[in-house]
This record gives C-alpha cells, sequence and structure tokens, in this order.
C-alpha cells in the first residue's frame, strides 16, 4: 500500500554528512518504492542542495562516485514537493538572488522556497515522517 511521505533534512552534513546522505537515499528509495514523497531541507540540512557541497560529497569518495548525484535527480525530478527553508538558506549565504549560482541545477523548477508553513503544510499531509 503506498504511503505518504514527509521527509525532512535538518542536520548539519559537516557535523554528521552519513545522517544526511541516509535521509536522502531514503528519501530516493520510497520514491523508487512508488510511494508519494515530500522532501523539506532546513537548518544547515540546506546545504544538501549546494552544488558544491553536493560535488565535494561525491569528490570526497565516501559513497559509490555518482551515487550522491543519482539520489539526488530522483529526489528533484521524482519527489512530489521539495521544499527548502529561505532563511537556514540565508544563514548559509544563499538568497533568492544568489541561487542560480550557488545551488542544484534546474532548483526553481522544482524546489519552493518556504519556512514554517511549509513544514507544516507538509508534515500535516502525510502519513510517515522522517527527520535526518
Amino acid at each position: 500500500m503506498s504511503k505518504k511521505f514527509f521527509i525532512k533534512i535538518v542536520t548539519n552534513p559537516d557535523v554528521d554528512q552519513r545522517k544526511c546522505v541516509v535521509g536522502i537515499a531514503c528519501a530516493a528509495q520510497a520514491i523508487k518504492d512508488g510511494h508519494e514523497v515530500d522532501v523539506f531541507f532546513a537548518a544547515d540540512g540546506v546545504k544538501m542542495l549546494h552544488a558544491a557541497y553536493i560535488e565535494s560529497v561525491n569528490e570526497k569518495g565516501s559513497i559509490p562516485d555518482g551515487m550522491i548525484y543519482g539520489m539526488m535527480n530522483t529526489i528533484t525530478s521524482g519527489a512530489s514537493k521539495v521544499y527548502c527553508s529561505t532563511g537556514s538558506q540565508a544563514a548559509n549565504g544563499v538568497t533568492k538572488e544568489n541561487a542560480d549560482e550557488m545551488l542544484l541545477e534546474g532548483y526553481s523548477d522544482w524546489m519552493t522556497w518556504s519556512g514554517p508553513p511549509g513544514v507544516i503544510e507538509l508534515s500535516a499531509a502525510s502519513d510517515v515522517q522522517l527527520v535526518y
């Protein structure tokens, strides 16, 4: 039976990158398994949407080459909704004005800038909540 998942990525990947990658992997797996998935990136978890950061995860070699790109592509192309905290991005140096040079390619096609109202909206509409 298909479920509606709300997955929130909030952990600072500089502190616990593995937890962030596991959250990304779970979101991608839920999508592949046919579930409806909404993902919200907040706090320092927003770094996982930064193009340079994802490149550094790939180059670090702690997971197979290209795997992080594949999982992020599954999310950005297959999630029902991908939200990102506007305030958290600003705290990490990203604004709507400089996002084109900072975030993953095509972000404006799949990402919604939001804040607490988006967290409440997505979590209230879900059957399952996972927080990483």
